[in-house]
């Protein structure tokens, strides 16, 4: 019985020292610097002069425990493809409940050098709003912050590029800040015009006359949310959280979609964005939302992989099953050998 307990005891405190060192499993990225041609910015403890310099790259991503291994092989290769690293400025989004000084603090010992903020985002603003979709994944709350990201951010940031966790670049990331927006698009986002558009919503969307109206006069088509360039000055004039926000309110009391936080998006936005280069969304790398079967690339150059879909790298490689084009994630990857932790 002795025998046991002990046991027990050792398992907990294993579990105690595991999760009280999850800050630490992430090995420091080396620094990166600006190219001598790089427009200078001052950075200010006082003031928000970085934040709010014309020349500051903003880049929006949500962070969270169980994406955070994503999230930091995201954020060294931006820092590593880009010309001008110390003017980019990241915005993190994490859940009101989550361990928001851990995280903080996972973010400052690997990259500290790094320009960032974390905000606090109440999940409550959106859970009532959610509906169940075909991967448990893509009902969290946080999935959601996205439309947010107007009222988050400080006013003067003008422009944000929003990128998900499973994903790298292999490109400048000012190229794709500089994404043409026209004098009234408010993001743009890799559209794909050949996917099957009508799939995203339910027959009873379709059916409804006053429902399917939506798109006329739209060439609407499929775009990812995951890799957006967001005009913040004229989301707020349009008020588009609200917008989406009132679809999502329908979907509650009779449902018209299937996935996730899309089809909002879609609904708002489809038919009136600016296109992204496909070279920067390499998208379905992590095969479909079932099986997670492995992809290729598209044809095409690449800026930007995207493991997008229900397989991500770092469970593959993990679990000694990766698929060939892991190998091009697994040099971003911070974690540590779990082994090389002393107990």
């Amino acid at each position: 019985m002795g025998m046991r307990n002990a046991s027990l005891d050792m398992v907990v405190f294993l579990i105690f020292f595991c999760w009280g060192t999850a800050a630490n499993i992430f090995r420091e990225a080396p620094q990166f610097y600006n190219s001598q041609d790089c427009p200078s910015v001052v950075v200010s403890e006082q003031d928000d002069t970085m934040v709010c310099s014309d020349h500051t790259v903003h880049v929006a991503m949500t962070l969270d425990a169980a994406y955070l291994r994503g999230s930091m092989a995201a954020i060294l290769s931006v820092l590593q493809h880009s010309t001008c690293p110390e003017n980019t400025h990241f915005h993190f989004i994490a859940s009101a409940s989550a361990d928001t000084p851990n995280l903080y603090n996972t973010l400052s010992n690997s990259f500290p050098y790094l320009r960032f903020n974390v905000y606090r985002f109440d999940d409550s603003a959106v859970s009532g709003l959610i509906s169940t979709s075909i991967r448990s994944a893509l009902d969290c709350p946080l999935n959601y912050a996205r439309n947010y990201l107007a009222d988050l951010l400080p006013l003067c940031v003008r422009r944000v590029i929003y990128l998900d966790s499973d994903l790298i670049l292999v490109d400048d990331i000012a190229k794709l800040a500089a994404t043409p927006l026209g004098d009234d698009m408010v993001l743009a986002a890799p559209e794909y015009c050949n996917a099957n558009f009508t799939s995203y919503f339910t027959p009873s969307f379709w059916s409804n006359g006053a429902l399917s109206l939506t798109f006329q006069n739209r060439k609407a088509c499929y775009f990812n949310t995951g890799v957006m360039v967001i005009h913040l000055e004229r989301w707020r004039e349009g008020d588009y959280t609200r917008k989406i926000v009132e679809w999502m309110e329908l979907q509650k009391r009779m449902r018209i979609y299937e996935l996730g936080s899309l089809p909002p998006f879609l609904l708002v936005f489809a038919g009136n964005i600016a296109p992204v280069d496909h070279r920067w969304n390499q998208h379905g790398l992590g095969g479909d939302n079932f099986k997670g079967l492995c992809r290729d690339l598209h044809p095409g150059p690449v800026s930007l992989l995207h493991w997008s879909g229900k397989g991500k790298p770092w469970v593959r490689l993990d679990a000694n099953r990766p698929c060939p084009l892991d190998a091009l994630w697994a040099p971003y990857d911070l974690l540590q050998n779990a082994f090389s932790l002393e107990l």
